[in-house]
């Protein structure tokens, strides 16, 4: 090759990492002088000679990516159309083309030792076969070869690495083949992979099929916020709502509306929402249809907002499919779940735009009046099923279809405008009507007391008419025959045979006229007898004497129904009013008869109002605590809940102090007379006993319970808080979601919150630790990680962790007296080499005074007595930087480069892609030519 071909090359290099040279131009130039050159061989290694300079280069310099960027528009310009017959001749010369000679070295070179060229080998080959276009050929052989090497590379250590070697394997994965190795590296991939945007660098490139849609809908409850989002502009774009079951699209729409992360929720609702409209011909109603609106009614109404919000014109809103007519109503007969539904959330969310909206809502609602006489007449037409008709499904799907639509009616009351005296007044008794209706379905009283409170003015006018309403539903007035005395039964007796005697000496006489043919006196004979008849006939048919009479119902269906109207009419009270005669005559005449009925259902409803009204008054609450305690222990697994839950309420509200004047003997019985315990103690026992019970629901109520007691204060135990932290790690609450996130949460706002928290969390370390070494085989507790638990500690004590920080000592230096402590107990335990661990985690303070000097001293003691060489690195380590050493050279070198990504869509987090150092043997051998222009600083 002569010396102007090599300045060639060697200038197309130099020009091409300017960004403002136009690199066709040089591809069309460079193309050219290869064409006509016959001995190519010397161009591939002054090509590969260049193209290497750039090749060991791993940060993302644009001089480099400009490089890059040349080599593949120029490989790809040799690409010819296979679609034309007289190129078939030209498949021989495949294998000498310059696409197989690059692939061909590039392959060669994906097992180097150094992670910036195989960094920039898959990030070619991916390149490569992205800028092919789609009828390209390679031959067989090498795209196994790239298969094979891009599999392996998809397994590599450093996570751009696996990124390149992700996105190269896009086109070679076939979604029909369930074999495919493609397919399950990319589920593997996205399974296990601790760096997000690996996950993320999978999303964008996987096939949704059957095999990979679980995979896919998985990642969006990735902790990353940025692999959610991904998640669900994939699942928006690629996947067909068909696709999906009625359970994952609720968990979708209700997850993602609901994210932590507002750029999930801009992408539910600017992406995934109007996508699924789109698939659906942009019917809102057949969208609410496969949602399934009767089960999962909040997430759909959050659809649905999240749709308004983002419409441009308020009329399309109207029109969508609230399908009024001309009454601003929707035809009883035309009533369904979902236009219903809709129709309720588009009335509240205008309405809560306020004057904004007001226009809209006028359209949307009829006057007051107009919609209770809508709403009276459609609740009147649901049918009260007897036990016989519940047992078939289709009369009570029916019947629950009716119930729903008819709540969605109720909570439009809301919307009304009851400003008005005569509007309100019409609402007022359609509610009050309907509330003492006997067909009117129990899951309809609460919803119509909360509106019917919601429009009365003040709390006595509340309790006045609800308790008429009880009183009128628990004791109708029902008529009562009055028996007649013997005197008035002998004196009609007497009437009626005298009638008859009457009537029987006019028929004699009309027949003695008749024959002597005078016909007057018949005539007027004939009218007395009729006259007569119907006197008798009226006396014999006269009622007996009635009277209406109270009767008192103790039915379970009628007890629910005044219980639960009690209950809503307690719930919205002010809590600082005070028990009324009215209230007391309720709780002694409802509540308290009801706490020991037979049936399960009014005896929890009566718990739950004894337990709501117990906190508007500290005598009440003193009077019916020890029943309340009795119950958490007796009663079934529902009664149970309902009444630990009102025992918590009570210790949330008038703290502990509530519990002194009660004698220990109520609250445990059968505990011997010699153990004098507080009933504090008996109470804290209890609560302590629960978090072990079998019943899944009782422990969590009882595990959220606690953690609201110890937040709020009202509790200080280190022991309880041991025993929350093993709860939460206990493989058996693995499947209580609940149980896991409010633990969860509750740990990270308990520490933060402040320093005295902290040091009940460090009291707390020690204890829990050993409960988990002593933990025998058989026990759960047994596969827990102690590693992560005092990990987890370390996290809740760090001092920058609290909110308000505090001058002094922090909490990590005396958590390490602790620690040396333990330590120095039993140096030769297993367990020792995990303390000297957490050790050297801890933010120990290095200024000098009393507590660093003691400190030294007891490292300097333990030192003498462990042998681990481990334990004797980490806790000198700790000793110097008590001493306030500097650090040595040899920890400064381990010091690694961090592998920054500037391109935003193949970022890697600093903190996960550190890499080892590389050895001295396995660094390039090529030196930086001048005319590669990089950062010296960021050459690895």
């Amino acid at each position: 090759m002569t010396a102007d071909n090599e300045l060639q090359i060697k200038d197309a290099f130099q020009r091409a990492q300017k960004a403002h040279n136009n690199k066709a131009k040089l591809v069309a130039s460079l193309k050219n002088r290869y064409v006509k050159l016959e001995d190519k061989s010397e161009f591939h290694e002054e090509f590969l000679r260049c193209m290497k300079y750039a090749m060991i280069i791993y940060t993302r310099e644009p001089a480099v990516e400009n490089v890059i960027d040349f080599v593949v528009k120029f490989t790809v310009s040799f690409e010819t159309p296979v679609t034309e017959e007289e190129e078939v001749e030209d498949d021989s010369d495949d294998e000498g083309s310059f696409l197989n000679f690059l692939l061909n070295f590039l392959l060669e070179s994906h097992t180097a030792s150094s992670h910036a060229v195989r960094f920039r080998v898959c990030q070619l080959i991916n390149k490569l076969l992205g800028s092919l276009s789609e009828n390209a050929q390679i031959d067989d052989e090498i795209c196994e070869r790239i298969h094979e090497a891009m599999l392996i590379r998809v397994t590599d250590k450093y996570p751009n690495v696996r990124i390149q070697a992700a996105l190269a394997m896009a086109r070679l994965q076939d979604p029909n083949d369930p074999e495919c190795p493609t397919i399950k590296a990319y589920m593997l991939l996205l399974d296990n992979d601790s760096n997000a945007e690996v996950r993320r660098a999978v999303l964008s490139c996987i096939a949704p099929s059957a095999q990979t849609l679980a995979k896919i809908y998985k990642r969006t409850r990735d902790v990353k916020d940025k692999v959610r989002k991904l998640a669900y502009q994939v699942m928006a774009e690629k996947v067909h709502i068909r696709a999906l079951t009625i359970a994952q699209r609720v968990s979708l729409l209700q997850q993602g509306l609901n994210d932590s992360a507002d750029s999930v929720k801009e992408v539910v609702k600017l992406s995934l929402l109007p996508a699924w409209l789109r698939l659906l011909q942009d019917d809102v109603l057949q969208l609410l249809h496969r949602l399934d609106v009767e089960n999962c009614a909040d997430t759909a109404v959050s659809a649905l907002h999240a749709l308004f919000s983002t419409a441009t014109n308020p009329d399309d809103l109207l029109q969508q499919g609230a399908q009024l007519d001309e009454r601003k109503l929707i035809p009883v007969d035309a009533l369904t779940c979902e236009n219903v539904l809709y129709w309720r959330s588009l009335c509240e969310f205008v309405k809560a735009k306020g004057d904004e909206g007001e226009e809209l809502l006028e359209k949307l609602l009829p006057e007051p009046a107009i919609f209770a006489e809508y709403l009276y007449s459609y609740l009147k037409s649901i049918p009260l099923l007897t036990e016989e008709q519940r047992a078939d499904m289709g009369q009570l799907e029916l019947v629950m279809t009716k119930e729903f639509i008819g709540q969605q009616l109720i909570l439009l009351v809301g919307c009304l405008d009851t400003t008005e005296e005569g509007g309100r007044k019409r609402v007022l008794t359609v509610l009050q009507e309907m509330l003492l209706l006997p067909n009117t379905p129990l899951s309809l009283i609460g919803q119509l007391v909360q509106k019917l409170v919601g429009i009365l003015r003040d709390d006595q006018q509340r309790i006045a008419v609800v308790a008429e309403i009880i009183s009128d539903v628990r004791e109708p007035m029902v008529p009562i025959l009055e028996s007649e005395n013997d005197n008035e039964k002998r004196k009609k007796q007497v009437k009626l045979a005298e009638m008859k005697v009457c009537i029987m000496e006019c028929k004699q006489e009309l027949e003695e006229c008749i024959s002597h043919e005078d016909f007057a006196r018949a005539a007027e004979l004939k009218e007395s007898i009729a006259q007569l008849e119907e006197r008798r006939k009226c006396l014999e048919l006269e009622p007996d004497h009635t009277k209406e009479q109270r009767v008192e119902k103790n039915d379970p269906e009628t007890l629910l129904k005044c219980l639960t109207m009690c209950s809503e009419l307690l719930k919205q009270m002010n809590i600082n009013r005070r028990i009324c005669p009215t209230i007391t005559a309720i709780i002694e005449s409802l509540i308290l008869p009801s706490v020991s009925n037979a049936n399960p259902a009014v005896r929890n409803m009566a718990v739950v109002c004894l337990g709501t009204v117990a906190l508007h008054s500290k005598d009440l609450a003193n009077t019916h605590l020890v029943l309340l305690l009795q119950i958490t222990q007796l009663d079934e697994p529902k009664i149970r809940i309902s009444a630990l839950r009102a025992l918590i309420d009570q210790l949330l509200l008038n703290g502990l102090r509530i519990l002194q004047a009660k004698p220990s003997e109520l609250l445990d019985s059968d505990r011997p007379v010699e153990e004098e315990e507080s009933p504090v103690q008996n109470i804290l026992k209890m609560l302590s006993e629960f978090l072990d019970s079998e019943i899944c629901e009782l422990r969590t109520e009882t595990a959220e319970g606690l953690a609201k007691l110890m937040y709020c204060g009202r509790i200080v135990s280190a022991k309880l808080l041991s025993r929350l932290v093993l709860l939460w790690y206990n493989p058996v609450t693995e499947e209580d979601q609940r149980l896991r996130h409010c633990l969860g949460v509750f740990l990270q706002l308990y520490a933060r919150e402040s320093r005295t928290h902290q040091e009940c969390v460090e009291e707390s370390f020690l204890p829990t630790m050993r409960t988990l070494f002593n933990a025998p085989a058989t026990s759960p507790l047994s596969e827990i990680d102690s590693s992560n638990v005092a990990e987890l500690f370390i996290e809740l004590t760090r001092p920058s962790g609290l909110l308000q920080p505090v001058q002094g000592a922090s909490v990590h230096d005396s958590l390490a007296v602790r620690v040396c402590n333990e330590v120095l107990r039993d140096p030769d335990a297993p367990e020792v080499r995990l303390y000297c661990k957490t050790l050297g985690s801890l933010e120990i303070s290095n200024e000098p005074g009393p507590a660093n000097q003691e400190l030294q001293q007891l490292l300097t003691e333990i030192l003498q007595e462990v042998k681990d060489k481990y334990c004797v690195r980490a806790l000198e380590k700790v000793l110097n930087q008590l001493k306030g050493s500097s650090r040595s050279k040899a920890a400064a070198q381990d010091t690694v480069l961090t592998a920054v990504d500037d391109n935003a869509s193949e970022a890697v987090n600093e903190d996960e892609t550190k890499p080892k150092r590389a050895r001295r043997g396995n660094e390039p051998s090529l030196l930086i030519l001048p005319f590669i222009s990089v950062s010296s600083s960021r050459i690895p």
